[in-house]
């Protein structure tokens, strides 16, 4: 069921805004140009490849692509794909609880593994 929109609707970023204008009383001008703030720094923060960690949310990381060889499903002739940047998000272990209808008051957000295998299983502990 990957994929599915299970909420049945989406939230765009007016609806950011008029939760923020609604919560904390700013004007809806005031309001729009903070959630505007948060997502421009966002936006340059990824921009220069650096990774952002939302405690209690998850971490939003750019990964490099090099280039390869793939093929065109119609065809099956060779095609090369060129190097690219992409975006991941990893969701943090208290989202995931939550998503799941779990209980997440003790989990410990630690979900900021700094090492650059980001996305790939980790090593198992070993103990003495």
């Amino acid at each position: 069921m990957a994929g599915q929109n299970l909420g049945k609707s989406t939230v765009t970023k007016a609806d950011i805004i008029e939760k923020v204008y609604e919560k904390i009383g700013f004007s809806k001008k005031e309001a729009s140009e903070l959630v505007e703030l948060c997502f421009d720094t966002l936006k340059q923060v990824l921009q220069n490849g650096e990774k952002v960690k939302i405690s209690g949310f998850g971490n939003f990381v750019v990964r490099g692509k090099n280039e390869r060889i793939g093929r065109n499903p119609q065809t099956g002739e060779q095609i090369k794909i060129s190097a690219r940047r992409v975006l991941t998000f990893r969701p943090s272990q208290v989202l995931k609880a939550m998503l799941n209808g779990e209980e997440y008051a003790h989990l410990k957000d630690d979900d900021d593994d700094d090492d650059d295998d980001y996305g790939k299983p980790s090593k198992p502990a070993k103990h003495k």
